[in-house]
């Protein structure tokens, strides 16, 4: 099964709302907070690499994708997060900049920015890397939210809209 138009719709379904505004309705300002404080917790867990916490946030099918890789299954994520938290370099840094629900409440986006630390196999040193992340969230029966799709890219770290 070929889960790009699941992604397709889901992104379209999510971005008609826009990031949450303080106008939204209070179930999904809760949502939202909790997307939020799920953000920063498995932040943690990339930080302590801990690959069963990392790996607690998604749905078993859950897919992550990168530059480079593509993992959907709990078996090539596994693989792929193991790997990473297996250089010694590897740190990754990410925040959310925006969280959007879906309208029906059972499906949520994170948008933000990242930054990672590896060691770049060809210098055999430590390189940073910087890019945005868009991560779909599907809620279980249980009321958790579980990543159904991670992807990263890589690009230049976002700037600061100016002022007026």
């Amino acid at each position: 099964m070929h889960k790009i138009p699941l992604i397709v719709a889901a992104a379209a379904s999510l971005a008609t709302g826009g990031c949450i505004k303080g106008a939204q309705a209070t179930d999904s300002s809760k949502i939202s907070d909790a997307i939020k404080a799920q953000d920063v917790q498995w932040a943690k867990d990339y930080a302590a690499k801990d690959v069963n916490a990392i790996e607690s946030h998604y749905q078993s099918d859950g897919a992550l994708a990168g530059p480079g890789y593509l993992a959907q299954t709990a078996a090539e994520r596994r693989a792929v997060l193991t790997a990473f938290m297996g250089d010694p370099s590897f740190t990754q840094r990410f925040s959310s900049d925006c969280v959007d629900v879906a309208k029906s409440g059972d499906f949520a986006a994170s948008r933000g920015h990242f930054t990672v630390t590896m060691t770049d196999t060809a210098a055999k040193k430590p390189a940073d890397y910087a890019g945005e992340y868009l991560t779909v969230y599907k809620k279980d029966p249980d009321g958790s939210w579980k990543a159904i799709e991670r992807f990263l890219t890589v690009g230049p770290e976002p700037v600061a809209p100016a002022t007026k």
